[in-house]
């Protein structure tokens, strides 16, 4: 099995666990004199069984992505945590844009002026150099995850 697909299997566990989530929560309680329309016990019994697989797979991808070289310099966990910092720094640059951008109405001349104290166009420049760091590199991650199997134990 390739890591991709574990990826995949790893994510539609997500998926059914909030879905028994929210089918137990309809559950839980009913009126007096009602049953419900599904078995709680059976429904923990589900959720409980995919929590086990969930797991199972965050296991066997945590340690094909820690031994697995990416390239000569760093595994696949390192590529990851490098694609996590591009995404974090654009994230900030853009937040702090978006402040530096807010235009500030005023309506007599005895209002507090404000002024920039950066350089809006040298961040959005930046900003648009790490989101193409961060495509290029994901790019890179998607497909080494279809060329490397998974390691099972």
């Amino acid at each position: 099995m390739k890591l991709a697909e574990a990826l995949v299997f790893r994510a539609d566990s997500y998926k059914k666990i909030a879905q028994l989530k929210q089918r137990l929560e309809r559950v839980v309680k009913v009126q007096e004199g009602e049953a419900p329309a599904e078995d709680p016990q059976a429904l923990i019994a589900d959720l409980k069984n995919t929590l086990q697989d969930q797991t199972s797979w965050i296991r066997k991808i945590n340690k094909t992505n820690a031994i697995t070289p990416f390239n000569t310099e760093m595994t696949i966990s390192d590529a990851l945590a490098e694609r996590d910092r591009f995404m974090q720094h654009r994230k900030l640059l853009s937040d702090i844009v978006e402040e530096a951008s807010i235009r500030q109405d005023r309506f007599s001349r005895s209002e507090v002026r404000y002024q920039r104290t950066v350089d809006v166009a040298a961040l959005q420049k930046e900003i648009d150099e790490l989101s193409k760091s961060y495509r290029e590199l994901d790019f890179r991650i998607q497909e080494m995850n279809w060329r490397t199997d998974l390691i099972e134990d």
